[in-house]
């Protein structure tokens, strides 16, 4: 079996949904995060890219037939390059930087192009088709841009309730409160603020030039704010509740986005094409499922099985980056792994800088091995949890650690 590395990871900046990144299509996004991740290797001769992987959670607006290959049809790589794009909502491109790895790993491929990208400004609405012509009753149009559409009548209600509806019932099983929530988040506006400010995504964000003349270059998250506070926080109204069961609101959840991801993934063999040294070797990926309305719970098990898989221990890893759906969801999760908090999200996370869905699971995996890159430790492991109650998990190992 070859080892499977990652070479290199960037991403757009995060934009708020109806915002400066609104005005792009999602297979422009994806081409253009192919385009800056190709100029970055400038010895890479394009023709010996094996394949492109993207992930992407809505797949019925502009990024249909198959964005993975829209991606790079755009971008102007050769034409013979295939493509393929996964579907497994929020955790698509980590799990396309789970299939690449395992290509390199059986010697099918030694170097994919591997990203994912997702327009919540722009999904669609859909309108079902009838089941006979010329009905008589009215038909609604659905919103695609999140959760639960166009619901199977014979799947059960408490499995269909709304991502928020669901982290309530989390937090309540898990005794999570509101003040926790709400001190969760400040630092994640707090740290992803200071890590800007620190230089710290230099390396990692390439900015998006205007889609048009009204438009302006997008350089930096949108979604951050650096005063925020746990008491300013305190302030909102809950979304999903009313009364005092409810603690859910727009300040202790991820926001919605738009933005586009991507990575190489190769072999040694690989980065010899790229003319790079790797970044992290990819050690192990656990995935896991469990009731659907507990979704946010199931990084728990995914993370637990990659590292059984990889031979480690939680004392063995350094560094988490856990994708930050909601506080009370990544609460429950950091109580149950019993880790130090300090490990995780150093550098800011979801709800402070977003969670445009089919990328968000490469920029965790991007973000790890930059921090890791940087402390000098060894392991690393990125979780995020996925609707419909799945979760996913990769341990990484800074093949140039020092600690």
């Amino acid at each position: 079996m070859q080892q499977a590395y990652l070479y290199d990871a960037i991403r757009t900046p995060f934009g708020k949904i109806g915002g400066a990144l609104s005005s792009h299509r999602p297979d422009d996004l994806a081409a253009h995060v192919v385009r800056e991740l190709v100029a970055r290797s400038p010895k890479l001769d394009v023709n010996t890219i094996d394949e492109s992987i993207f992930g992407n959670a809505n797949g019925a607006g502009e990024e249909n037939r198959n964005v993975a290959r829209m991606a790079t049809l755009l971008a102007g790589l050769p034409t013979s390059l295939p493509g393929t794009t996964m579907n497994r909502l929020c955790g698509s491109s980590l799990d396309a930087s789970i299939a690449a790895s395992r290509q390199v790993a059986t010697s099918d491929a030694d170097l994919i192009l591997v990203g994912g990208v997702e327009s919540m400004s722009r999904a669609p609405w859909v309108l079902p088709k009838t089941e006979r012509p010329f009905p008589m009753n009215n038909l609604e149009l659905v919103n695609t841009t999140l959760g639960w559409r166009l619901v199977n009548p014979a799947m059960p209600g408490e499995w269909t309730v709304s991502l928020g509806e669901a982290t309530e019932q989390l937090r309540e099983k898990h005794n999570i409160s509101r003040e926790d929530q709400d001190e969760f988040s400040a630092l994640s506006h707090q740290q992803a603020a200071a890590a800007w400010d620190a230089g710290k995504y230099d390396n990692l964000v390439v900015s998006v030039p205007p889609a048009n003349k009204r438009g302006t270059e997008v350089t930096r998250d949108e979604t951050i704010r650096a005063d925020s506070t746990a008491q300013s926080l305190s302030q909102l109204r809950t979304v999903f509740r009313t009364g005092e069961n409810a603690t859910v609101t727009a300040g202790n959840a991820s926001p919605m986005n738009d933005g586009a991801s991507a990575a190489f993934i190769g072999s040694e063999k690989g980065g010899a094409l790229l003319g790079q040294d790797p970044i992290a070797r990819i050690v192990s990926n656990g995935a896991t499922a469990l009731e659907p309305q507990f979704f946010g719970f199931a990084p728990v098990e995914a993370a637990n099985k990659a590292l059984n898989k990889a031979g480690l221990k939680w004392s063995d890893i350094a560094a988490v980056e856990l994708n930050e759906a909601f506080a009370a969801q990544s609460l429950a999760c950091i109580r149950a792994w019993d880790i130090d908090p300090t490990i995780l999200n150093a550098w800011g996370g979801a709800i402070a800088i977003g969670h445009p869905l089919g990328a968000s699971g490469l920029r965790i995996l991007g973000t790890l091995a930059r921090r890791l890159q940087e402390s000098g430790e060894r392991y690393g492991l990125a979780a995020i949890c996925i609707g419909v109650g799945q979760g996913l998990a990769v341990v990484i190992e800074n093949v140039n650690a020092t600690k």
